[in-house]
C-alpha cells in the first residue's frame, strides 16, 4: 500500500521515468480501483499518507514538505507539477499544435508533408496523385528554455502552500510565454505574407485571410493584443453566435478560434490549421535540480525545459500583415 513505500530521492534518477513513473512501479494505480483512492495518481496518494495540503485557504505550509526525510523527497514533485500547471496555463500550444513528441537528443528533424495534384479524382488508367513525406532539409537545435527563483528556506518555510503555489505558476508562465514566441517566430519563417486591402485593418482582410487558406481549414489565428483589440472592436464581430467569449475564447463569425500572443512580432497575424500543420518536440518535460530542493538549506528553485518546433504541413500555416507596409 501507498503508505508502506520508501520514499528516496533516486527515484528522480531513473531513466526513461518521471518521478510519479517511478513511484507507480511500486504503488500501481490499478490496485485503488474500487477505493476511496480511485483518481489519485501515486503522488498525490503521497500527499494524502503525509497529509500535506497543497491546495485552499486551509493549504499547509511549505515546511511540512520537509518534517521528515521521506516526505521531503516529494517537494521537487510538487515544485515541478506546479511550474508545469503554470506553463500550461500560459501556454498557445493547445490551440496551436497538432502533434507534440519527445526526443531524446538535443536536436531533430521534423517531416514535410506536400500534397501534389489537383485533385485526387483519377480517371481509369490515369496516375494517382502523390502525398509526398519527407525529412526537412536539415537538424534544428531544441532550444533551452530556464528560470532561477532566488529563495532562501527561512523565507519561504512559513508560506501556505496555496499562496506559494501563485509564485511557482508564474515562474512556469513567464517560461511559457518565451515558448509562445519561439513557437511563432518558428512556423512563420519563410512565410511569405498577405496584405491588407486598405490603410488599416478591416475585416474583409481576416474573411480574405480565412479563404486564402485552401488545401488546410484555418482554425486558428494568433494574433498581438493591439490587433485582437482592433477585431474585437470590428461591428462584424456582434454576429458571433452565443457565448463567444466563453472562457477567453474568442471565436470570428466564420469560426476561426482567435489567440491573443503579445509574444509575436513583425506586425503579422498567423493563421493556423491546428489539425496538421505544427509539431511540438520537446527534449524535455519541466526539469528541477532535485537534489537542491530535498535539502532544507535551499536557496533557489531552479527549472528548464527544452523545446522546438516544425512545420508539418505546407500550407498550413499563412501570415497577414496587419499594417500596411
Amino acid at each position: 500500500m501507498y503508505n508502506n513505500i520508501r520514499l528516496e530521492k533516486g527515484l528522480y534518477s531513473i531513466t526513461g521515468k518521471t518521478f510519479t513513473q517511478a513511484l507507480a512501479e511500486l504503488d500501481p494505480d490499478a490496485n485503488y480501483e474500487n477505493t476511496e483512492l480511485k483518481g489519485l495518481d501515486a503522488f498525490e496518494r503521497q500527499l494524502k499518507r503525509f497529509d500535506i495540503k497543497v491546495k485552499g485557504a486551509s493549504s499547509d505550509r511549505v515546511e511540512k514538505f520537509f518534517l521528515s526525510t521521506e516526505s521531503a523527497v516529494l517537494f521537487p514533485e510538487y515544485v515541478r507539477r506546479t511550474i508545469k500547471q503554470g506553463m500550461d496555463e500560459s501556454s498557445i500550444m493547445g490551440k496551436v499544435a497538432a502533434a507534440v513528441t519527445y526526443t531524446d537528443g538535443i536536436d531533430f528533424r521534423g517531416l514535410t508533408v506536400t500534397k501534389g495534384g489537383n485533385s485526387d479524382t483519377v480517371k481509369e488508367g490515369g496516375t494517382m496523385p502523390v502525398t509526398t513525406v519527407r525529412l526537412a532539409s536539415a537538424n534544428k537545435t531544441l532550444t533551452k528554455f530556464a528560470r532561477r527563483l532566488s529563495c532562501s528556506y527561512e523565507s519561504i518555510r512559513k508560506q501556505r502552500l496555496e499562496a506559494f503555489g501563485v509564485i511557482l505558476k508564474n515562474l512556469g508562465a513567464a517560461i511559457s510565454r518565451d515558448v509562445n514566441g519561439l513557437a511563432m517566430t518558428e512556423i512563420t519563417n519563410g512565410v511569405t505574407p498577405m496584405t491588407i486591402a486598405g490603410n488599416d485593418l478591416a475585416y474583409s482582410d481576416l474573411a480574405a485571410f480565412w479563404a486564402s487558406m485552401s488545401d488546410c481549414n484555418m482554425t486558428t489565428m494568433v494574433c498581438t493584443p493591439d490587433v485582437m483589440a482592433k477585431i474585437l472592436a470590428m461591428d462584424e464581430m456582434k454576429y458571433c453566435v452565443g457565448d463567444y467569449m466563453s472562457g477567453g475564447t474568442v471565436q470570428t463569425p466564420y469560426g476561426v478560434t482567435l489567440v491573443k500572443c503579445p509574444q509575436l512580432t513583425g506586425d503579422i497575424a498567423v493563421g493556423i490549421d491546428q489539425s496538421c500543420a505544427v509539431e511540438m518536440v520537446l527534449g524535455t518535460d519541466i526539469v528541477v535540480d532535485f537534489d537542491q530542493l530535498i535539502s532544507t538549506q535551499c536557496n533557489e528553485i531552479s527549472c528548464s525545459i527544452m523545446v522546438g518546433f516544425s512545420t508539418l504541413t505546407s500550407g498550413a500555416v499563412k501570415t497577414l500583415k496587419t499594417v500596411k507596409s
